[in-house]
C-alpha cells in the first residue's frame, strides 16, 4: 500500500510539474510577444524620426536682404532720391546624391534685371515674384546640367555687369564642365517661349583656363560667343519704345519700332588675383552692328569684406557703346541701365559681421554717347546687406 501511494504521489507531481511548465511557457510567450510588439513600435518610430531628420538634412534655406538709399543726378533731369528694398529667399532640396531642385522668391516686379522695390505707397504691400525654379544634375564627372529659371553662371569678371546684370536669370538649359584647370560652359535661353507670341531663342558659350601664378596668384581667362537674333523685333520687355540704349528702326511691315541689329558678340575676359589684389577686365564686340559696336571695362579691387572687421575697395572704368550688347540685360545701375554710356565706378564695403555689411557705390558716368550729347550721370548708392543660410 505504501508503494502504491508513493506511485500515486509521483504521478500527481509529474502532472503538476507539466501543468506549471506549460503555464510558465505561456506566460513567457505572452511577455515575449508584448516585448516584440513594443520593440517594433519603437523601431518604426525611430525609422520615422530618422527619415524626417534625413529629409531635413537634404533641405537648404538661404537668402539675403538689402536696404538701399540712392541719389541720382542726371543732366537735363530733376534730381532723384529714393529708398529701396530687395529681399530674396531660396530653397534647395537634394532628391538624390546627384540631383537638386530649387525654388526662389524675390521682391520686385517683372523687370528681368532688378529685384528692387521702391518704398512708398503709404506702406502698401510689395510684389513678390518667382526668381528661381530649376533642376541641377551632377551625375557626370566635372559636369553639371541645369534647366528651368536658374542663376547665370556665365563669367562676369569681378561680378561686374558689362554684359549681364547680376539679377538676370536665364530661362532654358545650361551645361558647365570644369576640371579646375580648363572650363567650358554654355546656355540656351528663351527670350520668348510661346509660339503664339513669336518664339525667340538665344545662346551663349564660354571657355577658358585657370592657372596658379606664384604662391598666392590665380589667373582666370577665356573667350566667349553669344547670339541674340532680335533684329526686326519689338522690345523684349517694357514700353514699345524702350530699347535700353540699343538702336532701333521703324519696321515697314508692322509699322512698329524694332531692333535695328542682331547681337552676335565675341568677348574676352580675365581675372588675376594677387593676394589681396584683384585685377579684372572684360571686352566685347557685336559683329552685326555697323557702328557703336564695342564695350569694355577694366579695374582693380583690394581686400575682401567677408569676415568681421574686414573691408574692400573697388574701382573700374567702363565704356559700353549703344549696340555693343543687348541693353536690357546689362548692368541696371551703370548709366541708369542699358548701353550707350561710359565712366567711372568706385565702391567700398565694410563687414560688421560675416553676414552683415555696409557698401557705398558712386557712379560718375556719361550717357547718350551715340547722340553726341554726353550728358552727365551721377549716382550714389548706400547699402546695408544681410545674408542668411
Amino acid at each position: 500500500m505504501l508503494t502504491k501511494r508513493l506511485d500515486q504521489l509521483e504521478s500527481q507531481n509529474k502532472e503538476m510539474s507539466a501543468a506549471l511548465e506549460q503555464s510558465e511557457q505561456q506566460t513567457v510567450a505572452k511577455a515575449e510577444a508584448v516585448v516584440d510588439e513594443k520593440a517594433e513600435a519603437i523601431s518604426a518610430d525611430v525609422d520615422e524620426k530618422m527619415a524626417a531628420v534625413s529629409w531635413a538634412e537634404r533641405l537648404r534655406w538661404k537668402g539675403d536682404f538689402r536696404y538701399r538709399y540712392e541719389n541720382i543726378d542726371q543732366e537735363g533731369k530733376d534730381g532723384r532720391n529714393r529708398s529701396r528694398i530687395r529681399a530674396r529667399t531660396h530653397l534647395e532640396a537634394d532628391l538624390s546624391p546627384t540631383l537638386q531642385v530649387g525654388v526662389g522668391l524675390a521682391t520686385g516686379g517683372d523687370d528681368p534685371v532688378s529685384s528692387n522695390q521702391t518704398i512708398g505707397g503709404g506702406g502698401s504691400s510689395k510684389d513678390i515674384k518667382i526668381d528661381l525654379a530649376y533642376f541641377d544634375w551632377r551625375g557626370l564627372q566635372d559636369t553639371r546640367i541645369v534647366g528651368g529659371k536658374y542663376s547665370n553662371f556665365l563669367v562676369r569678371p569681378a561680378k561686374k555687369g558689362l554684359r549681364w546684370d547680376g539679377d538676370w536669370r536665364p530661362e532654358g538649359l545650361g551645361i558647365v564642365w570644369d576640371n579646375d584647370t580648363f572650363f567650358a560652359q554654355g546656355l540656351g535661353t528663351w527670350l520668348e517661349g510661346d509660339s503664339n507670341k513669336g518664339t525667340e531663342f538665344a545662346w551663349a558659350i564660354q571657355g577658358g583656363m585657370k592657372i596658379k601664378t606664384g604662391d598666392t596668384g590665380k589667373l582666370k581667362f577665356g573667350i566667349g560667343y553669344t547670339v541674340f537674333d532680335i533684329a526686326g523685333r519689338t522690345p523684349l520687355f517694357g514700353d514699345p519704345d524702350d530699347f535700353y540704349g540699343n538702336s532701333f528702326v521703324l519696321n515697314p511691315n508692322t509699322g512698329e519700332l524694332a531692333f535695328k541689329y542682331d547681337y552676335h558678340n565675341y568677348e574676352a575676359f580675365a581675372e588675376w588675383s594677387l593676394g589681396k589684389f584683384l585685377l579684372f577686365g572684360n571686352y566685347t564686340v557685336n559683329t552685326d552692328a555697323d557702328e557703336n559696336d564695342t564695350g569694355y571695362l577694366f579695374g582693380a579691387k583690394y581686400g575682401s569684406a567677408k569676415e568681421r572687421g574686414t573691408w574692400d575697395i573697388t574701382y573700374f572704368y567702363e565704356k559700353l557703346e549703344a549696340d555693343a550688347t543687348v541693353g536690357l540685360l546689362s548692368d541696371s545701375d551703370f548709366g541708369g541701365g542699358g548701353t550707350d554710356a561710359k565712366g567711372h565706378v568706385l565702391s567700398g564695403t565694410y563687414a560688421f559681421h560675416k553676414s552683415w555689411n555696409f557698401k557705398a557705390t558712386y557712379f560718375l558716368n556719361k550717357v547718350n554717347l551715340a547722340s553726341g550729347s554726353n550728358d552727365d550721370y551721377d549716382r550714389l548708392q548706400l547699402d546695408l546687406n544681410f545674408k542668411f543660410k
